[in-house]
Parts: C-alpha cells; structure tokens; sequence
C-alpha cells in the first residue's frame, strides 16, 4: 500500500478496462488519479467507484486524437496538482476485421495513427515539455502484443509498433535522469473494446496465421493483470527500469 502515496498519475482511457482498473489500483495506493476518455459519463461511473473507496480522482473529459485537448489536459492538471509524476498511455482505438497489409483500408491506418500514435506522443510532449530530468517521472505505454510481434491488422500494428519505437526513443532521450518511459504489450484481453470484434467481419486467413504462433488454450488476460504490471512500471520499485516492454500473456505467444 502507498506506493503511490501523493503522485500525480494522468490515466488516458480511464473509463473502461485496463484504464479503469489501473486508476482504481493507483487510488488504493495513493495517487491523485486523473482519469480522462471522450466519453464523460463512462468516466463518472469510475470516479464515483472510486470516491466510493476513499480515492482522490479528477475527471478530464479528453479526446487524445486531438492536439488541443492533450495540452489542455496537462494544463489541467499542472493548474490542479502542480505537476504531472505519472502518465499512463492506455487510450487506444482498434480497427475492424485484422485487415492485413494486402487489404488495409488508409481511413483505417489515418485514425489509429492519430489515436494510437500521434495522441500518445502529442501527451507524452506536452507532459515532458518543460522537464529537465531533476523531478522523477515515470511514463508507462499500454501497448500490445501487436505491436511486438506482429499479430494484428496492419494498420493497428503499424500504430502500435511505432508506440513500442517511441518508448525506446523516450528512454534513451532521457537515460541517467529520473524521467523513464517503459511499455507493458497484453496478449489477449478481455476488455470492452475487444469484446465486439465479430467472426463475420474478420479476415480469416490473417486470424489463422496468428492462430500458428499463439497458444490460444492459455488464458486471456484481464485488466487487473495488466494493471498490476502498470502499477509496478510507475512506482519507485521499478526506478532502475527504463527502455523496458513487458510481455503480459500467460506465455500464449512463447
């Protein structure tokens, strides 16, 4: 317990799944959470869970596909705690059916480029702007297995790769200071958002070539398994820990 006690954490996709279940854990160990989605009422039914247990929360109602609203997230924040000490990038979007390269549509890579990809990077800007490495900070990207190895629609690969790239390029901008930038990459996960790919719309040759490279008998993960590795990449436990992805799938893709 406390292993959070009084840091500031930006939650990005805070209303449901993994981003619902890291803000509460962060509440529980002390954080000033600031939960943020498009979707405003989603967000008021998880602070008021976790008002409901004693937890300090804030609400920032945020589309990170968006330049202005990223800026004026941080701003939000920086006006309201102070400082930013923990953001966590796990807003995301998917696209339908695992297009792969031969068949990926370029509405389909444009809007998850600039969800995926340029809204993360827009925040992790506009957090680290006016940083010189003294204040400890610690930035974790909710990424995917996707984006490591492959398994997906092109265009959700491609956006999420580029992500696991940033991490990388954060953390060596950043190496011997005390701002660190890590990557946690879940297999399957039972989350809403994964909840409504459908059978009729999915390409099936793609599906059957991930099927050959991924246990699909191990377990799914869900959103606490995540959020606990969340929880340890932006606490103080984890300080010698930047430049880092970590696989969360019960092995399925070993």
């Amino acid at each position: 317990m406390n292993r959070l006690q009084n840091k500031v954490a930006i939650i990005t996709g805070g209303n449901s799944g993994v981003g619902a279940a890291t803000a509460k854990l962060f509440a529980q160990e002390g954080a000033n959470v600031v939960i943020t989605a498009r979707r405003a009422d989603k967000l008021k039914e998880v602070a008021q869970a976790i008002e409901a247990n004693g937890g300090n929360v804030l609400t920032v109602t945020t589309d990170i596909s968006k330049l202005e609203d990223c800026e004026r997230l941080v701003d939000v924040v920086n006006e309201s705690f102070g400082s930013v000490d923990i953001l966590v990038n796990n807003a995301g979007v998917l696209e339908e059916g695992l297009k792969p390269i031969d068949k990926f549509e370029d509405e389909d890579l444009a809007r998850l480029l600039q969800t995926n990809t340029i809204g993360t990077m827009d925040l992790m800007r506009a957090v680290l702007r006016n940083e010189n490495g003294e204040r400890p900070i610690s930035i974790v990207n909710v990424d995917s297995i996707a984006g490591l190895l492959g398994c997906g629609g092109a265009a959700y690969v491609a956006s999420k790769a580029a992500v696991l790239g940033i991490t990388k390029h954060t953390a060596l901008r950043y190496a011997g200071t005390n701002i660190r930038c890590n990557a946690v990459c879940p297999g399957t996960i039972v989350t809403p958002m994964v909840a409504g790919m459908r059978p009729d719309n999915m390409n099936m040759d793609m599906f059957s070539q991930m099927a050959k490279h991924a246990d699909l008998k191990v377990r799914p993960c869900q959103p606490e398994d995540v959020a606990n590795l969340v929880l340890f990449l932006a606490s103080d436990e984890s300080k010698a820990l930047t430049g880092n992805v970590l696989t969360s799938d019960f092995g399925s893709s070993l």
